[in-house]
């Protein structure tokens, strides 16, 4: 049964009211029980706004390089070369914010909603002190940071602003994913959705001011675009935490809440610590894999970051259909229901694995017009062209890949998806990107293919270890 079947009762009309009520529900936010009833409806309501968080997160990725592109391929390459140095904070915010998702959405499904609140306060003073802990010492050496990734003293010398700013501002990265996973697995998806749009809509506007300095704005340059994203991040999580103060139907963010709690501290640092490890293995062998691609020059790097920022649009509103997966997990376990969570994952990664085919076969056929809209430089688009349609053609095994790994982490199984990534990324992506890159010649292009081939690889590992269910006995 599809997913519109099952929540559009016969005839037509009352189908169509049924569609768009149930809609009109996920936008709003309402108090569910996602253990019971019609999973599909449970899918829609948790998608809806998870999905649409992510599309303006993923707009402003777009946006962001649209306007950067502007700039020539030194700024993009500066954008990309930071962005692949932020991969480690990425790592460290979706590490433990997965583990908190896993957490709180495992007590709200045992009906237990003051300890997921316990839960998401001992999470947050986590994220406090780890994003001090990086931001620091990351927006003092940035110059020096960009030079190790192999950026040019052009490079350096004109991005340094935009490195400091966005390295050093870190910390907003951090706090912006933990506060929404608690949202998350809450099931108060619409609150962290009203959320990312508040943040990234600020983005949106102070980009294009900042950079070319429009109207009262200064002319910023590249930094203008750190600026920008600093500035939504931050007033963002100030929107989060008044939110958390004011508590919610399932959650309360009680000042109480905040003092050390060393039972729950200590379980959410085991299981953040292989969340993390998990992200970061995949986050920092970017590092390694950029700095292949810069070996072919500055144009090498900007084709690649205009191509993932493409990639990335239509990547994360899949992750957010992944995030419903880990949260349905999450509950239904709680709930000592582990067929339904096994069940919500093969439905999530069908309907996740025929949005990314689509997308696919659109990006194999129009992959230079795409990117022409992104950069207009003669020596980038032929690159960016040819990663866009690479990638493309591993966007089936990137759906299920990313639903599957969701689900362990929705469960609290953080060490398999783990080992998933080690293997992947480590034992196969980064020797085969430079075995064709370098040894056989391919260059970028042969790192693009590197990504696909173990992308694809981790998906198959993700369905059979998935399918053994050692996941349903996980404790946390």
């Amino acid at each position: 049964m599809s997913l519109l079947e099952s929540i559009t009762p016969q005839p037509a009309n009352s189908g169509q009211r049924s569609l768009w009520a149930s809609v009109r529900e996920a936008l709003r936010g309402s108090h569910q029980d996602y253990t019971t009833g019609s999973l599909n409806r449970s899918i829609l309501l948790l998608a809806i706004p998870m999905v649409l968080e992510m599309v303006l997160e993923s707009l402003f990725a777009v946006v962001d390089v649209f306007w950067v592109g502007r700039l020539g391929a030194d700024a993009v390459a500066t954008v990309g070369l930071t962005e692949s140095m932020l991969a480690l904070v990425f790592a460290i915010g979706i590490g433990l914010s997965m583990s908190t998702t896993a957490m709180v959405a495992r007590r709200i499904g045992e009906k237990k909603p003051e300890e997921a609140s316990i839960a998401g306060m001992q999470a947050i003073v986590l994220g406090l002190v780890i994003s001090l802990t990086l931001g620091i010492p990351a927006g003092v050496f940035a110059p020096r940071l960009l030079a190790l990734m192999g950026a040019s003293p052009a490079i350096v010398a004109g991005g340094s602003g935009y490195a400091r700013i966005a390295l050093g501002g870190c910390g907003a990265i951090v706090m912006l994913f933990l506060n929404n996973a608690i949202f998350r697995g809450a099931g108060d998806a619409a609150i962290a959705m009203r959320l990312l749009w508040v943040s990234n809509i600020i983005n949106l506007i102070l980009d294009p001011c900042l950079i070319f300095g429009l109207g009262p704005f200064p002319h910023m340059g590249v930094t203008g675009a750190a600026m920008a994203t600093f500035t939504g991040r931050s007033i963002g999580v100030l929107y989060q935490f008044w939110r958390l103060a004011r508590g919610t139907e399932r959650l309360v963010g009680l000042a109480h809440h905040l003092r050390v709690n060393l039972s729950v501290m200590t379980r959410l640092l085991r299981v953040s610590i292989t969340g993390i490890l998990q992200f970061a293995i995949g986050h920092v062998s970017w590092i390694f894999l950029v700095r292949i691609v810069a070996m072919f020059g500055a144009a090498s790097v900007a084709g690649y970051t205009v191509a993932i920022r493409i990639v990335v649009f239509f990547i994360l509103p899949s992750w957010g259909l992944s995030n419903a997966a880990a949260t349905l997990v999450g509950q239904n376990l709680g709930a000592k229901n582990p067929d339904r969570a096994a069940q919500a994952v093969w439905r999530t990664g069908f309907y996740n694995m025929l949005f990314l085919g689509l997308i696919g076969i659109f990006f194999v056929v129009f992959a230079t017009p795409v990117v022409r809209l992104f950069i207009a430089d003669p020596a980038v688009i032929p690159i960016a062209a040819v990663a866009l349609r690479t990638f493309a053609c591993g966007n089936v095994g990137y759906a299920y890949g990313m639903v599957m790994l969701q689900a362990f982490n929705g469960a609290g199984d953080t060490v398999t998806p783990t080992i998933v990534n080690f293997f992947g990324f480590w034992v196969l992506e980064l020797p085969l990107a430079w075995l064709l890159a370098v040894t056989l010649g391919m260059r970028g292009e042969g790192a693009f293919l590197s990504i696909v081939v173990a992308e694809c690889s981790m998906a198959l590992a993700g369905i059979v270890l998935f399918r053994r269910g050692r996941w349903k006995k996980q404790k946390i």
